[in-house]
């Protein structure tokens, strides 16, 4: 997404204990990294002299960025695990790693041995070179460079996701792959709606059959379900809110009718549920932010379906599904009720990130989905990921503010305490002189 562009603000998916439990994952995770990389640094270097620090992180530098350039030479390899285990390095250092200007060198490489798998691949191979292309989008800095991956991958991407032969998996992989790299590098409506349209003819299996009852499809066929549904959603956060009730109150068909995404809350599958009652609180959130009335007829039957779903307590669903599906149904029914949404405080650092709409929270969901543990590290690191999560400037800019403030007040502090002492000094004199 250009990163002129200013974001509505948030989003959904309100899950509050699953979003504390990332957090701290996401710490943890960081942290470790951290400490095996400087731990290698020093193993290399414990009989050197001198400048003994700097050497050290130089060294763990260049040990993963020639893990790096050697998981990418071996990507276009004739063997297929070690294509396969080559992208697990590849997703795994940018993962936890912050290195434009290494990825920009070298990132014609990593898209033609990215194309050619997704292309000529199978199954596993497919879905690791997609779960790369967000990550790759995330570290790259230019508009230009983007729109140039969107050209090349764009094709590719969809083919695969609507190839009914290809594995569910790699197809669920393709169509995150795609949400986010149209998120983050398109804003022209013409070219979003086709390809929601696109996702939407994934999703659709999970609607309602004709004589209304729940959809059949299996649990790997429901999380590509579930996936393309999110990806739909997330391109929805891009669709200007005047033009999104227009296209809802015109029955347009690129736009999926609100009753068919309300029937996707019978579905049978957890994840399918949730992602539709969320992206339902999203297109109102949206509409009512340019029309109050959004939807108003329709309001009473999603009011009752999700208080359904929030007071659930059907035994035949597993006691931790239960307990999600109540937590973020809650959410979504009272913001339908009340109109109030959930506020989630994500904290990193020393900073922390409010999502405090449905837009903003699935916005961040989908960026986590790609960035798992390493969350934490492109929060505070990534300018273009500060940009789109309206940030601001990074954390050390801000520090350097701060210290001089405060080294400020150490002075004020130090001289305060000079003159008390000096004027104690003196009036204990006068009473050893008393004394005497």
């Amino acid at each position: 997404m250009p990163r002129n562009r200013k974001k509505n603000s948030a989003n959904g998916n309100a899950y509050h204990n699953d979003s504390d439990e990332d957090t701290s994952n996401d710490n943890a995770s960081v942290m470790s990294c951290q400490s095996e990389t400087l731990n290698d640094a020093y193993n290399n270097n414990n009989n050197t002299d001198g400048d003994a620090s700097q050497t050290e992180a130089g060294s763990g530098f260049e040990k993963y960025e020639e893990n790096l350039l050697q998981a990418i030479e071996n990507a276009s390899d004739k063997s297929l695990q070690t294509r396969i285990n080559a992208f697990q390095v590849i997703n795994e250092t940018l993962v936890h790693h912050y290195i434009p200007e290494f990825i920009d060198d070298r990132k014609m490489t990593l898209m033609d041995v990215i194309e050619k798998s997704i292309k000529k691949g199978k199954g596993g191979e497919q879905a690791c070179a997609a779960r790369i292309i967000p990550l790759l989008v995330i570290q790259l800095e230019g508009t230009e460079e983007i729109n140039g991956m969107i050209n090349v991958l764009k094709p590719v991407l969809l083919a695969t996701a609507q190839d009914g032969a290809a594995a569910f998996d790699a197809r669920a992989k393709c169509c995150m792959a795609l949400g986010l790299l149209n998120f983050l590098g398109t804003d022209d409506i013409g070219d979003l709606l086709p390809l929601m349209k696109s996702f939407e003819g994934i999703f659709s299996g999970s609607f309602l059959k004709g004589d209304n009852s729940p959809s059949s499809a299996s649990a790997d066929a429901a999380a590509m379900h579930s996936a393309a549904l999110s990806a739909w959603a997330l391109l929805l956060t891009l669709i200007p809110a005047g033009d999104l009730v227009s296209l809802v109150n015109s029955n347009n068909p690129m736009i999926p009718s609100i009753k068919k995404l309300t029937g996707m809350l019978q579905s049978p599958h957890l994840d399918v549920r949730m992602t539709a009652g969320e992206t339902i609180a999203l297109i109102l959130e949206c509409g009512r932010s340019h029309d109050e009335d959004f939807l108003e007829n329709e309001l009473s039957d999603l009011i009752e379906a999700t208080q359904k779903l929030a007071t659930d307590a059907h035994k035949y669903r597993a006691k931790r599904d239960r307990k999600v599906q109540r937590a973020t149904f809650r959410d979504v029914h009272r913001y339908l009720e009340e109109d109030i949404s959930p506020e989630i405080s994500i904290k990193f650092g020393k900073e922390s990130l409010l999502l405090d709409t449905w837009t903003l929270h699935h916005q961040y969901i989908c960026l986590r989905n790609a960035l798992g543990f390493g969350m934490n590290v492109h929060l505070a690191e990534n300018e273009f990921l500060r940009d789109v999560l309206e940030l601001g400037a990074k954390m050390d800019e801000l520090e350097r503010s701060q210290k001089v403030a405060k080294a400020e007040k150490k002075f004020i502090n130090a001289a305060a305490f000079k003159a008390r002492t000096i004027t104690r000094g003196k009036n204990r004199d006068k009473r050893s002189a008393v004394l005497n």
